[in-house]
């Protein structure tokens, strides 16, 4: 039920934000007087699910959920309509039409995602607010990858400053480091002693590469086991069991699940002293890490450590929300763009998603507001995307517009052809990887 219900965000999702992003297309078309022969919901390849024309135009819904378009005549698209275009152009035509107006056209789509976003975010934050910790509440401090230890910070640190950005929202400081390029920080340890620390530059690849994306967390309090996985996952099968409570790992008392982490990462590839109770009972037992700091177990969650009371609900005026829904929506396609750069990594290729991933931002319960600020998120990412300079998106048409409002010369009908070719096939491939990357966690897990 879970996933049907995940699905059905997804799907409404998509739905609104392809029919949105094509009417990008179609109204800019429609005032420079351009014929739209189609306009589809999802793609229909040898048949339709519905179709009724109206005036010149056909509406309907396809029955491949993989996006949708508008067929524009006397234009090179997903349609391949060669036929159509041997004939010499009609005033009505999209290719008789001056470049500005194409350009104008192509940018519809991509213009309407991106406005679209910001209007979304200024819907939802003028609606439900903004929940905010401040640094300054979080009295266990936060939980710090061991890898950052070596740099000065400790678990339990409270990060008031990355750059020049004074951190109003706790858990922030995680996008400064690993997409807006911050690498010196003011932190207040446990003691209460005030810091500046500083990150080498290529820290943000290193922290992806060892899986540690989320560097900074709120403290998650357990010591409890939940499960061990089969012998041939788990050095501590046969050794601990659901239920017992670790008291002690090496040099580390357990309270947290951090603390787990940093003793686990501290012994990697040694056998370390485990001291937990089951039942009346106090055990030592050497347990060996594994390389990559685990010895297969899950723990118990018994929640995070804060104090929820000290949580802020901030609401602003709707004058105030489009200033910062706006700015929300620049910054998370900066984001966004800035994080792409992980994708020519090895552990970045590998983490590709395609639908599957897109269905896990939703909640396994219908909830407005997370359904909106995903929406919105993908808004932004679907202006990106179609507008980055690959063939048969919107971008690749765009370069060509462009090439010939400044050369004064059409690229060649063949070329166009070409290229679009090239782009679906380019496009089907990463659809392909994507999605198989999907099924194959799904079966073997990752």
């Amino acid at each position: 039920m879970d996933i049907l219900i995940q699905a059905a965000q997804l799907l409404l999702s998509l739905s609104i934000l392809v029919v949105l992003h094509e009417f990008g297309h179609y109204i800019p078309a429609k005032i420079f007087k351009t014929r739209v022969e189609k306009f589809y919901l999802f793609f229909d390849w040898k048949f339709s699910i519905f179709k009724k024309k109206i005036g010149e135009t056909e509406w309907g819904i396809g029955w491949l959920p993989l996006g949708g378009y508008v067929k524009i005549s006397g234009m090179v698209d997903e349609s391949m309509d060669t036929e159509q275009m041997a004939k010499p152009p009609q005033p009505w035509e999209f290719r008789a039409k001056p470049a500005w107006q194409r350009l104008i056209i192509m940018l519809g789509g991509v213009t309407v995602n991106l406005i679209l976003g910001c209007l979304i975010y200024i819907f939802v934050i003028f609606s439900y607010g903004i929940e905010k910790m401040s640094p300054n509440d979080v009295e266990a401090g936060l939980s710090v990858t061991p890898m950052l230890t070596q740099y000065g910070f400790e678990t339990g640190d409270i990060v008031l400053q990355a750059g020049d950005v004074i951190i109003d929202n706790a858990k922030d400081v995680n996008k400064e480091i690993m997409l807006r390029g911050a690498r010196t920080f003011v932190v207040k340890h446990q003691n209460g002693k005030k810091e500046t620390l500083t990150l080498p530059e290529d820290i943000d690849y290193e922290l992806f590469k060892s899986g540690a994306m989320v560097p900074f967390d709120f403290r998650l309090k357990s010591n409890v086991v939940d499960s061990v996985l089969p012998k041939s996952k788990s050095n501590a099968n046969g050794i601990l069991l659901k239920n017992d409570q670790l008291v002690r790992i090496g040099s580390h008392d357990i309270e947290y699940f951090d603390q787990t982490v940093a003793a686990l990462y501290e012994n990697k590839g040694k056998k370390v002293d485990v001291t937990f109770i089951r039942g009346n009972d106090t055990l030592v037992k050497d347990i060996l890490v594994t390389k990559e700091g685990t010895i297969g177990f899950a723990p118990k969650s018994s929640g995070y450590a804060v104090d929820t009371n000290k949580l802020q609900d901030v609401r602003y005026s709707f004058g105030q929300s489009i200033s910062i829904g706006t700015s929300y929506g620049i910054q998370t396609l900066k984001d966004y763009a800035s994080q792409l750069k992980y994708l020519f990594t090895k552990k970045g290729a590998s983490s590709i998603g395609g639908f599957g991933a897109i269905g896990k931002l939703f909640p396994p319960t219908w909830d407005w507001q997370i359904f909106w600020l995903n929406t919105a998120l993908i808004s932004i990412i679907l202006a990106f995307m179609n507008i980055l300079p690959i063939p048969a998106l919107d971008g690749g048409h765009v370069v060509f517009l462009l090439y010939e409002i400044i050369t004064g010369k059409e690229a060649p009908q063949k070329v166009l052809e070409y290229a679009q070719y090239v782009g679906f096939s380019i496009l089907l491939t990463l659809m392909v990887y994507a999605n198989g990357n999907d099924i194959y966690k799904a079966v073997f897990g990752g």
